[in-house]
């Protein structure tokens, strides 16, 4: 299997903006504490975090939003990474027609958007510190649909589809930001 390192060198090869780079690395910390949270594999989920968004920069997403993450498993496919993932990245574009079966599917359709949702809160705070940030900020912001306009609110809470509420799902997510918040840069 792909190892985190090797990910990481295909993500430097594909992905130039540092700040996509970051929302990639906030999704795997999501999806790690998600994984250890329903006790999976969290080495899995956060390979799928991570890689999730690796054709950001080469596919036109918004003009032909079903080629993204199609062309992410056909990069994936020559690099040793297991089906669970591929079918994980397919099902967090709702474009792709990949429907969301397992928990793994499910987890990373809620938790792609989330972390914009995330960095838009903390941005906002005086500090821009995610340790200063509160889950029920994010709840609050999260009614604001002004606020973080990218940030799909029906994918969000598309996470009571895998037995989380809105409040302990954006708990976790906050939880699991904050651990990496150095890498961040938040």
């Amino acid at each position: 299997m792909i190892s985190r390192e090797q990910a990481l060198e295909l993500i430097k090869q594909h992905v130039k903006n540092n700040n996509s780079i970051k929302h990639m690395l906030a999704t795997e910390a999501i999806m790690r504490k998600l994984a250890n949270h329903f006790n999976e594999d969290e080495e899995i989920w956060g390979l799928a975090g991570l890689l999730h968004d690796l054709d950001m920069e080469i596919v036109d997403w918004q003009a032909e939003p079903a080629k993204h993450a199609v062309t992410s498993v056909g990069i994936l496919k020559d690099h040793d990474v297991p089906e669970v993932i591929l079918n994980a990245i397919l099902a967090h574009n709702e474009y792709t027609g990949k429907s969301r079966d397992t928990l793994i599917e499910k987890c990373i359709f809620s938790t792609d958007p989330m972390t914009g949702l995330i960095v838009a809160s903390t941005l906002v705070l005086p500090d821009k510190k995610l340790s200063s940030l509160q889950p029920q900020s994010i709840v609050r912001r999260f009614k604001e649909k002004s606020f973080a306009a990218g940030a799909n609110r029906a994918t969000i809470v598309a996470c009571e589809d895998f037995g989380m509420n809105l409040d302990d799902f954006a708990q976790l997510s906050l939880v699991a930001m904050q651990e990496i918040a150095d890498d961040l840069g938040l």
